[in-house]
């Protein structure tokens, strides 16, 4: 299962978003906002980022206007390796080298189309032992270091 939010600059996004994701026949969970109302975007990342720390969700995605606030949310909490995602390459190498867990768009950043494919890039791609995953360590290594 997918979490999914985003706060109100993100809205229009998100809804094209789920939409894609019903297409592929893709389950997810959508943590809100649930209009184009004025909102803060940590609310939704935070919640994005607990699903997935926590297990109930396998991967997150969640959209602001830039992607960056909400990345720097969703990396604040134990598990999640969140990164903006605005091109193919970039979101790629977020799981194939890193791993990443919940990738940020910005809707003011990129188009829904852009989004739709690298979201299918994203989400079909798996993490694999090799010479990443000393790496991948070292992050979780500091994680538990400095998140205690």
């Amino acid at each position: 299962m997918i979490a999914i939010g985003s706060d109100h600059g993100g809205f229009e996004l998100k809804k094209e978003v789920m939409a894609h994701l019903d297409a592929r026949g893709l389950e997810y969970k959508d943590f809100g906002t649930y209009s184009d109302a004025s909102c803060d975007y940590p609310v939704y990342g935070k919640a994005v980022a607990k699903a997935v720390a926590s297990g109930e969700c396998e991967r997150g995605i969640i959209i602001c206007g830039t992607g960056i606030g909400m990345a720097i949310t969703a990396n604040k909490f134990k598990g999640i390796r969140a990164a903006v995602g605005h091109d193919i390459f970039s979101a790629e190498r977020s799981v194939l080298s890193n791993n990443c867990n919940v990738i940020c768009f910005g809707e003011r950043v990129i188009g829904k189309e852009l989004a739709k494919k690298i979201l299918g890039q994203w989400i079909g791609l798996t993490f694999k032992d090799g010479s990443s995953t000393p790496k991948v360590q070292e992050i979780r290594d500091i994680e538990t270091e400095n998140m205690r």
